[in-house]
């Protein structure tokens, strides 16, 4: 068996373009998807899948390790979250090529289930992002945490703090609080609530939130500071009882080191998009393992990534629950199919092989690349801030 071609497809979801892989076989009617999708990058990464390409055409695909190895080490520089992205969907395609070889859901490829079910976590307004950025008034969160809770979902994520400055006032605390409050009434106690500080902090600040947060019981707290800063998310730990969670913007095992080492987490947030791909997550979830943390990773992006991860979880041992945004588009549905349904806030393990599901390319051709600008923001004093 030999790798014929890969290629990308992008299909415009508003708020990013997913980026969709195809690894093409010389088996007749054999080829694997993945995805690999990166926010106000995309012409980026799929430039790199076409460099990748280039390195495993004509290679055996069932070598997913091999080939793995090859696209990491080969091209001299190694890394960097657009190389690491367009790996990701490759070695996604990969491991679909050989499970559907193989005629094996996925998640027996990755070694059996270790559990019967995956618990999912929704995002307020079910991930539209106009409610998920856009939205901080306090009856809005009331309501959507309610829904979510209606729709049986028990864990829901939100954007409790604001555009906050590195050091903020009273003004900016009691609005979370506020935001906090209103999410917890619309939830109810039963809800576990996950609050994403987005890496818009200093460590100093986001302790102060944290305290802020404490009396609500924040299932746990999201990149309190910015991604390289392992030192600042460790003085976070140190200082609240919330179990902090990060790790979305690393590439590598080596990057989530430095966290653990730290004791900087209790969650780890590995993107199956931008961290290697199922290779390298499997790796990280083993490292996180060992160190007594759990795998909540990271997915925000389109219908692949969802269903990967959450074959991913399934076999996973210290697996703890699954991000998914289930309406930030309503061609979703419209373009990939097999997806599995979310009831009453799980899923069950698909019997289809491989990933379990289909591009229908005529469908997706009706909603093509569209420029997005990067969410673009400022301090009052006109400094940069971060999204």
């Amino acid at each position: 068996m030999k790798i014929t071609a890969v290629r990308s497809f992008v299909v415009n979801a508003q708020l990013r373009n997913w980026i969709f892989v195809r690894v093409e076989t010389d088996v007749p009617g054999l080829y694997g998807l993945g995805e690999a999708t990166l926010e106000f990058q995309t012409r980026a990464v799929t430039g790199a899948i076409d460099d990748l390409a280039q390195l495993i055409r004509g290679e055996d695909p069932r070598n997913i390790e091999h080939l793995w190895q090859v696209m990491f080490r080969h091209p001299f520089f190694k890394g960097g979250i657009v190389t690491m992205s367009a790996l990701s969907g490759i070695d996604q395609a990969l491991h679909d090529i050989k499970a559907k070889h193989l005629g094996i859901p996925l998640w027996q490829l990755l070694g059996g289930l270790c559990r019967k079910r995956l618990r999912m976590y929704d995002h307020l307004g079910g991930g539209n992002s106009q409610a998920v950025y856009n939205s901080a008034a306090t009856a809005a969160f009331r309501e959507k945490a309610a829904q979510s809770r209606a729709d049986g979902f028990t864990a829901v994520k939100i954007l409790a703090v604001g555009k906050t400055a590195p050091l903020d006032g009273l003004a900016a605390l009691k609005e979370a609080d506020e935001l906090m409050a209103a999410a917890r009434e619309g939830g109810g106690d039963d809800m576990d609530i996950m609050v994403d500080l987005h890496g818009r902090t200093t460590a100093a600040m986001a302790i102060q939130y944290a305290k802020v947060l404490e009396p609500y019981r924040p299932f746990f707290i999201e990149e309190p500071c910015q991604p390289e800063d392992w030192q600042g998310t460790a003085r976070v730990a140190r200082a609240t009882p919330v179990p902090i969670a990060a790790g979305e913007r690393l590439g590598h095992r080596h990057e989530f080191l430095h966290l653990l080492r730290a004791e900087a987490i209790a969650v780890a947030q590995p993107d199956v998009c931008h961290a290697g791909g199922l290779t390298e997550v499997r790796r990280i979830a083993a490292l996180c393992d060992t160190f007594g943390v759990s795998m909540a990773p990271h997915n925000p992006l389109g219908p692949i990534a969802t269903m990967v991860n959450i074959h991913l979880g399934f076999a996973t041992p210290n697996f703890l629950i699954q991000e998914v945004m289930r309406a930030d588009v309503p061609w979703r549905d419209e373009i990939v199919s097999g997806v599995t349904p979310i009831i009453g806030g799980h899923v069950e393990p698909s019997q289809s092989p491989g990933i379990g599901v289909e591009i229908d390319f005529e469908a997706a051709r009706k909603y093509p690349f569209v420029e997005v600008q990067p969410v673009q923001w400022y301090h009052r004093d006109g400094s940069v801030a971060d999204w």
